[in-house]
C-alpha cells in the first residue's frame, strides 16, 4: 500500500498557482496500478482517496505511521465502487463479491482487510474513499440497482444525468462519508452546473468511462476566481470546501463523487448564481 500525503491549501494561495502547481496539489493522476493500493491522504477533512487493483495476488490494507492507529479501520469508515471486473473483498474472514458497478460500505472496526480479483485478464478496479468515523455502522453491499436514483438536467443544457447515491442516508447509514456515481446520458457533457460550494464538506471527483482521446475540463476555485484542470480517464481531483467542482467533457462520461465533513446532508449546498461566476 502506498499512501501519499497532500496538505490543505488556502484559496488565496491557490489563486497564484500555475497549471503544474494546480495539478500537483489537487489532481490524482494515477489511481490504478497493478497489484497495488494507490491512496492519497488529504488533510482536507482527512479523506483518503485512491484505487486498489489486485491482479495476480491479493492486496492487504494496513495502517502505517501516517494514520497513527493499529489497523486501518480502527477509527475510519470507507466506501468502494468497483469499475472493473469481478472482485472480492474479505473483511475479518467474511467475503463480499463486487461485480462491475457494485458498491461496498465498510464500517469502522474491521481489522483484517484484503482485496482480490477473480480474473487476472479482467481485474477489479476498486475506487476507494475513506473518512474518519466515530461509530460502527453495518458493512453492506450496495448494487447499482439498489442505489437511490435522482434524475437531473435538460437536453437543451447538455447535462442530462442520473445521480446514483450509494453511501447516502436514503440507502446506507454512515458517520460522515457520502458517496455515489453520476452517469451522463449520451450527448450530455456538463456536470454540476449551475455549480455550488459547501463550506461544511469537501469532495473528491473521479472521472472514468472515457476513451483515450476524451478529456474533462474540471472547474475549480472560488466562484469569482475559477481555474480549470484538464483530466483524462480514471483520474481524481480533490475539491476543498471553498471550491466549486464542476466540469465539461469532450464526450459523455461517468464520475464517482465522495464527500466528508460536518454532515451527510446531500442537499446542503451553497448555490452559485451564473452571473456571479468569473
Amino acid at each position: 500500500m502506498s499512501l501519499e500525503i497532500r496538505y490543505a491549501n488556502h484559496p488565496e494561495d491557490s489563486k497564484h498557482y500555475t497549471t503544474e502547481e494546480l495539478r500537483k496539489h489537487y489532481l490524482i493522476e494515477k489511481l490504478f496500478v497493478e497489484n497495488e493500493a494507490t491512496l492519497v491522504y488529504s488533510h482536507v477533512d482527512r479523506i483518503i482517496a485512491g484505487g486498489i487493483m489486485p491482479v495476480e495476488k491479493e492486496i492487504k490494507l494496513g495502517a502505517g505511521k501516517e494514520l497513527g492507529v493499529s489497523y486501518f479501520f480502527e477509527r475510519r469508515e470507507a466506501g468502494i465502487i468497483n469499475i472493473g471486473g469481478k472482485g472480492k473483498v474479505t473483511l475479518d474472514s467474511k467475503e463480499y463479491i463486487l461485480n462491475n458497478g457494485d458498491g461496498l460500505y465498510i464500517g469502522m472496526g474491521c481489522k483484517d482487510v484484503k482485496f482480490e480479483s477473480e480474473d487476472i485478464n479482467n481485474p477489479a478496479k476498486l475506487y476507494f474513499n475513506s473518512s474518519p468515523a466515530h461509530k460502527a455502522y453495518p458493512t453492506r453491499i450496495i448494487t447499482l440497482e439498489q442505489a437511490n436514483k435522482v434524475r437531473l438536467g435538460e437536453k437543451e443544457n447538455l447535462n442530462v444525468r442520473t445521480i446514483n447515491q450509494y453511501v447516502h442516508p436514503a440507502v446506507c447509514e454512515s458517520c460522515q462519508l457520502v458517496m455515489g456515481m453520476t452517469i451522463l446520458d449520451p450527448g450530455s457533457v456538463w456536470n454540476t452546473m449551475p455549480c455550488h460550494t459547501h463550506e461544511r464538506r469537501m469532495e473528491v471527483y473521479m472521472y472514468f468511462n472515457m476513451d483515450e482521446e476524451s478529456r474533462v475540463f474540471h472547474l475549480m476555485g472560488q466562484p469569482q476566481e475559477t481555474r480549470h484542470v484538464v483530466m483524462s480517464n480514471e483520474q481524481a481531483i480533490i475539491s476543498p470546501s471553498w471550491s466549486i467542482h464542476s466540469g465539461v467533457g469532450t464526450s459523455n462520461y461517468t464520475f464517482i463523487w465522495g464527500m466528508c465533513g460536518e454532515n451527510i446532508e446531500f442537499t446542503d449546498m451553497d448555490h452559485v448564481n451564473m452571473k456571479d461566476m468569473k
